[in-house]
C-alpha cells in the first residue's frame, strides 16, 4: 500500500489491506440497495429505545460559530500530541485548530468540521476528544455509541485526501502516545476519498502484524446506508459483555454489518484492550494519510482536492444496559469539601485540600505545580473493596522537556506510591486532559496525599479535580 509516511509501530495508523482497497473502489462504482439515512432533523428523540439508559450525550446545540462544549469536549491542536507521533501518526497534513472556521456549532444542531487550505496551500482542520475517557461496558452489560455524521458531500477527484472519522481509544494512550495498538482502537466509522463506502475496525494487539493484523486491522466495510453523499446516517457500536465470549458488533442505519467476537483474539490481546479504564471519543477531518493515499494510489490532497466542504455531526451518544457497578458518569456525585471527608468514588475538587505545602490555588484548580509539593484530602473513604485505577483532570504548560509525575500515597507525603502517572504540556496550563493512573490495593479510610514529583524545578502540572474508580 502506498503510505505518505512509514508506519510508526506504537502509533494508531488507520490502513486496509490494498487487495481490499481495490475490490472496495471498484465495488464503488456499482449501484448499491439504496437505505434510509438518518436526517439531522429527523434525528431519533434521546432513549428512544427505553431498555438503554443514556450515560452522556452531546446535541451540538448552539448559535453558529461557537465552539463545541469545553465541559465536554478538548481541542487538539497541531499535527501532533505534546511528544507523540508527527502528524497525529497517520501521515495526515492539516494543521489542526481551535479556529471556529475549521471547528464550531453551525446553529443548527450540528457540529461543522471544515477543511481549509490558505493561498499557500496549507491546509488546516479540526479534532477533538471527550473529555470523558472511561466508556465502557457496565460488568455484564452492554455499552453503546453511536452518532448522526454527515461526511463531507464532497466526491470525485474533488474529495481526494478527505478523511472523516469518528472514532475512539483507549484511555491509557493518554500521556503516553506510544502503546497503542494494544490499548485499543475502536473506529465506527471512517470514509476516505469521498467514496460510498464506511469502515468499521478494531485495532489491537501488536504492529506490525500480530493477532489483529496490523496496520490494517480487523475491518469491514458498508455502503453509508444508501450514498454517503445523501445527508446524515447513524453510525453505531456496541461491546456486549451479558454472555461469555464477549461481542463487538457495528452498524450502519441500524443495520449490523461487521463483529467480532472476544474468542477471535488471544486472551491478553483482549484483557490488554478491555480491562484498562476504558475509551474516549474522537471527531475529525484528515486531510491526506496513508489511507487516502493508499485507496487512490498516490499523494493526497492533490491540486484538484476541494476545501471547504464539512464534515457535520447531528449528535453523540453513549448508552449502557444491564449489568451493574458504579454510576457511570462520575460528575454524577457532587465534590468533596475540606473538612467533610471525601468518597473516594465521587469526584473531589482538588482546590478541596485540607493541607498543603501552599499550592496556589485557582478556582477548583491547584496549580501550576512543581517538583515537591504536595496536597491532603483527609478522610478519604475507599470502602470495603479497592479501586481498579483512579483519574485526574491535569493540564500542562510546561517547556519542553518538563515533566514530572503526579502520584496517589497513603498516609504521609513521603509514604511510597500508591499510583502514579507521568504529564507533560497538553497544549496549555488550561488545557485539560482526564488521565488514568493504575493503584494498589487499598481499602478503609485513609488521608490521601496527591504529591509531584520531576527531575527539573519547573512546575509541570496543574489539578482540576481526581477520582477513583472500582
Amino acid at each position: 500500500m502506498t503510505s505518505a509516511q512509514t508506519p510508526d509501530p506504537r502509533s494508531p495508523i488507520r490502513h486496509r489491506p490494498a487487495v481490499r482497497i481495490a475490490a472496495v473502489t471498484a465495488a464503488a462504482a456499482f449501484t448499491a440497495a439504496v437505505a434510509i439515512g438518518t436526517a439531522g432533523a429527523d434525528a431519533p428523540p434521546l432513549q428512544a429505545d427505553q431498555q438503554w439508559d443514556l450515560v452522556w450525550s452531546d446535541e451540538f446545540e448552539g448559535a453558529a460559530g461557537q465552539l463545541p462544549s469545553s465541559e465536554d469536549w478538548q481541542i487538539d491542536i497541531g499535527h501532533s500530541y505534546p511528544g507523540g507521533p508527527e502528524n497525529w501518526g497517520t501521515g495526515e497534513i492539516a494543521y489542526h485548530t481551535d479556529d471556529p472556521a475549521n471547528i464550531s456549532l453551525d446553529g443548527e444542531g450540528n457540529l461543522a468540521i471544515t477543511p481549509l487550505r490558505d493561498a499557500d496551500g496549507n491546509w488546516t482542520s479540526a479534532r477533538i476528544e471527550t473529555r470523558r475517557g472511561d466508556f465502557k461496558p457496565p460488568e455484564g452489560g452492554t455499552l453503546r455509541i453511536e452518532g448522526s455524521v454527515q461526511t463531507p458531500q464532497v466526491d470525485g477527484e474533488a474529495a481526494l485526501g478527505y478523511w472523516p472519522a469518528f472514532w475512539a481509544l483507549g484511555s491509557p494512550y493518554r500521556g503516553d502516545y506510544w502503546n497503542w495498538p494494544g490499548i485499543g482502537e475502536l473506529d465506527f466509522l471512517e470514509n476516505v476519498n469521498g467514496l460510498d463506502w464506511a469502515f468499521g475496525t478494531l485495532h489491537c494487539g501488536t504492529a506490525p502484524g500480530g493477532p489483529c493484523n496490523e496496520f490494517n486491522g480487523i475491518s469491514g466495510e458498508t455502503h453509508c446506508g444508501g450514498s454517503c453523499q445523501d445527508g446524515f446516517h447513524e453510525y453505531a457500536f456496541e461491546w456486549d459483555e451479558t454472555s461469555s465470549p464477549a461481542q463487538l458488533r457495528w452498524y450502519s442505519d441500524g443495520q449490523l454489518y461487521h463483529s467480532v467476537s472476544e474468542a477471535d483474539l488471544p486472551a491478553d490481546t483482549w484483557a490488554q484492550m478491555s480491562e484498562h479504564a476504558g475509551y474516549f471519543i474522537l471527531l475529525n477531518l484528515a486531510v491526506g494519510g496513508a489511507f487516502p493515499d493508499g485507496v487512490s494510489g498516490t499523494t493526497t490532497p492533490t491540486a484538484a482536492t476541494e476545501p471547504g466542504h464539512p464534515m457535520l455531526v447531528d449528535y453523540v451518544r453513549v448508552y449502557s444496559r444491564g449489568g451493574s457497578g458504579p454510576d457511570p458518569d462520575p460528575t454524577a456525585s457532587e465534590p468533596g469539601e475540606p473538612g467533610q471527608g471525601h468518597d473516594a468514588y465521587a469526584p473531589i475538587d482538588a482546590a478541596a485540600f485540607d493541607a498543603s505545602s501552599g499550592v496556589p490555588v485557582r478556582g477548583s484548580a491547584i496549580g501550576p505545580l512543581g517538583d515537591g509539593e504536595w496536597v491532603r484530602f483527609d478522610d478519604v473513604d475507599f470502602g470495603s473493596s479497592s479501586p481498579l485505577d483512579f483519574t485526574a483532570r491535569v493540564a500542562s504548560g510546561a517547556g519542553g522537556g518538563v515533566s514530572g509525575l503526579v502520584e496517589v500515597r497513603i498516609g504521609s507525603s513521603t509514604s511510597p506510591p500508591i499510583g502514579t502517572f507521568a504529564i507533560a504540556n497538553t497544549g496549555g496550563w488550561e488545557s485539560w486532559r482526564d488521565v488514568p493512573g493504575n493503584v494498589s490495593s487499598v481499602t478503609g479510610v485513609h488521608d490521601v496525599y496527591l504529591t509531584f514529583t520531576s527531575g527539573q524545578p519547573d512546575p509541570f502540572a496543574s489539578v482540576d479535580r481526581f477520582h477513583f474508580r472500582r
